[in-house]
């Protein structure tokens, strides 16, 4: 046993290694829950294919650099100016989606489970006029977004909200990026979010996407 003791630092540092890095979670409901707006096949590939190729590509990206496998998503974004050139695009892409996908899961739930609370309505009310008027800007921001990308409602430190989208899988927390606050509800709008149900029709499923908003959630981030 004694001629093997030295493996033991190399079998401990492997166990820590691993419980490091970034780690993809169970959705918060079952594949299909969000159906007939949402559909299981889209939900099981969203989540197991491409959530997961996100992650572990984050992971790839860190090996040579496991030192920041101890920091937690958000920072880890929002240093990506500071860390190693080599690393720096495939962070942004992939540790971008890797968070902007643990924040849409959780904001969605099945249809009817969850209600809009009055302080936010009457948040969104003072920042768009009416519930109905949000709606439409973030439909008409969430068509207009060029090519791939997430459509975004941000709380202002001064507690205004507003809309905005961005590329790809960038977000506020980056430091190049310009929005500033914190985000509340967000929409994906690459194609493999919607097209094995909706194919190009991304404005119907961002209209069906009401139907799947946890209120719930959004209200606990507002607050």
């Amino acid at each position: 046993m004694k001629r093997f003791a030295f493996l033991l630092p190399i079998m401990l540092f492997s166990v820590l290694f691993s419980f490091g890095q970034y780690k993809l979670p169970d959705l918060p409901y079952a594949y299909g829950a969000l159906e007939p707006y949402i559909d299981s096949t889209t939900m099981r590939i969203h989540h197991d294919a491409h959530h997961a190729a996100y992650t572990n590509n984050l992971n790839k990206s860190l090996e040579k650099y496991p030192q920041y496998y101890k920091l937690e998503i958000t920072k880890l974004l929002k240093s990506i100016n500071t860390l190693p050139k080599d690393i720096q695009t495939s962070v942004r892409n992939n540790g971008g989606g890797y968070y902007n996908h643990l924040l849409f899961w959780t904001m969605m739930a099945p249809a009817g489970t969850t209600q809009l609370s009055p302080e936010l309505e009457k948040a969104l009310i003072k920042s768009f006029g009416s519930v109905a008027d949000f709606k439409t800007k973030f439909e008409t921001a969430a068509t207009g977004r060029f090519g791939s990308g997430w459509v975004w409602l941000i709380k202002k430190p001064t507690g205004e909200l507003y809309i905005e989208s961005t590329a790809n899988q960038d977000n506020m927390l980056m430091p190049f990026n310009t929005l500033k606050g914190t985000p509340i509800l967000t929409l994906d709008v690459w194609e493999h979010a919607y097209y094995l149900k909706y194919q190009s029709k991304r404005a119907a499923y961002v209209k069906a996407f009401w139907n799947v908003v946890n209120w719930n959630k959004v209200s606990e981030l507002y607050r």
